[in-house]
């Protein structure tokens, strides 16, 4: 299949098993939601590690994604209308020390600066234990304007007055499998080119598709995640 040996070229390919050492992806539970940003919840002692798995234009497969990568079906729901997510909600991921905090965003439309308001900024500026932005990229559609914006925002807080980068930024293309055999290889080359024009400091992109049997890419966010909270993999081989 293409996507499987454009994938190998790029080192997408990946023989781990989906567990890690001392977080399970399984056990996962809300906790809180924020609709203004002063709702912003404070979570007390120990500050887990905290990644925001997804930001990204509507409909772009957020929900399918982050279900996937928990392991069922119905913790995130799905709605076919932009920007559907009006909060930050808070879910714990694993327990006890071995746990991190996802935090679902809201879509973005086509005019994406307009709807990300104080709510979001004031949550990636002041949020210390914010290890990653995970920024979704449909597939199919490619890099948008509206996911341009983005990228160029998120480009502007990678580094603060310290000189000091607070958080890093990842792209997570979706849908892959949805992209016709012969655009696939030219496709996703021309993501990854627009992604580092728009946001040099974004890290390498991973491609994604949670329709097929198995899943592609999932076990790639998981160790991705796993690792940028401070959970090394523990990994065999297939």
């Amino acid at each position: 299949m293409l996507l499987n040996r454009y994938a190998i070229a790029v080192k997408q390919r990946t023989t781990l098993r989906a567990y890690h050492q001392g977080i399970d992806f399984n056990l996962a539970r809300f906790l809180a939601s924020a609709k203004s940003d002063t709702a912003i919840p404070d979570f007390g002692k120990p500050v887990l590690p905290e990644v925001k798995p997804l930001t990204g234009r509507a409909n772009c497969g957020k929900s399918s994604l982050l279900n996937a990568v928990l392991g069922r079906k119905y913790l995130l729901s799905k709605s076919k209308h932009a920007g559907s997510t009006r909060s930050l909600d808070f879910y714990q991921v694993g327990e006890g020390k071995a746990s991190a905090i996802f935090v679902d965003a809201p879509g973005y439309g086509r005019s994406a600066r307009s709807q990300w308001g104080d709510l979001f900024t004031q949550y990636i500026t002041t949020r210390p234990q914010l290890k990653r932005i995970y920024i979704l990229i449909n597939g199919v559609h490619g890099v948008k304007e509206s996911d341009v914006q983005m990228l160029e925002y998120l480009s502007t807080k990678l580094v603060d007055a310290r000189g000091i980068q607070p958080f890093t930024v990842q792209a997570v293309v979706t849908k892959v499998d949805l992209i016709p055999s012969k655009h696939m290889a030219a496709s996703l080359e021309d993501m990854r080119t627009s992604i580092f024009a728009n946001a040099p400091l974004c890290l390498p992109p991973i491609f994604t598709s949670v329709t097929m049997n198995p899943p592609f890419g999932v076990d790639t966010v998981r160790s991705n995640i796993s690792d940028v909270c401070g959970f090394p993999l523990a990994a065999q081989d297939y």
